[in-house]
């Protein structure tokens, strides 16, 4: 009776990862479609992102059912305890990178009048962005902290290259006031790009939450390297 019980738990265990890995497919074409929206003028395509945000939020109810189930039921510890624990955390990232993705695709409903002359580097901050989200939901399918860490790493590049597109955009509204609506717009995309890999980077911590038991929010990619070779920090 216990190892079929251990077993019926370890299922709802995996059908809730599977669910969580589903709700982030959904935010990566989610991320990608709308980013393209507004590279392409595709008011079509803005209109479909928006509308398909309610998948995420449903998903994300689904995910905070199973969760609240399995810890009634359940009462898990240790590791199973952190690996709920940390969905819990992961499932609201998704939640909001799902919102941030819609939040873009109505800036390009509200471009379309006055369309964006230059996109500066919009394009590759997208591509580095969506790259981080998808290193993470990887991270958190295999379980791999090094992966993890990856993510946690490159978030500064991100930072980066959001700083110099806001500058590029503050350029372009001195030079040219008719830019000034879309540039705006652009740099509020930016924003929303940056927030989203802030996101990723958020879920890739719980990773090594989950994996290792180590909470690394609050310190700094050196420190949080050395705490995971098991090396004490002042």
């Amino acid at each position: 009776m216990q190892q079929h019980t251990m077993k019926r738990f370890d299922e709802e265990l995996d059908a809730l990862r599977e669910h969580v890995l589903a709700m982030g497919g959904l935010v990566e074409r989610a991320v990608g479609n709308a980013v393209r929206s507004m590279l392409e003028q595709n008011e079509k395509l803005a209109k479909k992102t928006i509308k398909r945000d309610r998948a995420i939020n449903a998903l994300e109810v689904q995910c905070d059912e199973m969760t609240r189930d399995i810890l009634v039921r359940r009462q898990p510890a240790a590791g199973d305890l952190r690996f709920i624990m940390g969905i819990i955390k992961l499932v609201t990232d998704l939640e909001r990178m799902g919102d941030l993705s819609t939040g873009i695709a109505k800036g390009t409903l509200y471009s379309l009048e006055n369309p964006p002359r230059v996109f500066s580097n919009l394009d590759i901050m997208a591509e580095k962005v969506i790259r981080q989200v998808n290193r993470a939901l990887d991270a958190f399918s295999r379980g791999d902290t090094e992966l993890a860490m990856t993510v946690i790493e490159k978030d500064e590049g991100i930072d980066v290259l959001y700083k110099r597109m806001y500058r590029e955009m503050l350029t372009y509204m001195m030079e040219d006031p008719h830019s000034i609506s879309s540039s705006i717009i652009l740099s509020n995309m930016a924003k929303n790009l940056e927030r989203i890999s802030d996101h990723a980077t958020n879920i890739a911590e719980m990773v090594i939450y989950i994996e290792q038991g180590h909470d690394i929010r609050h310190v700094d990619h050196e420190a949080a390297a050395r705490i995971l070779a098991g090396e004490d920090i002042d």
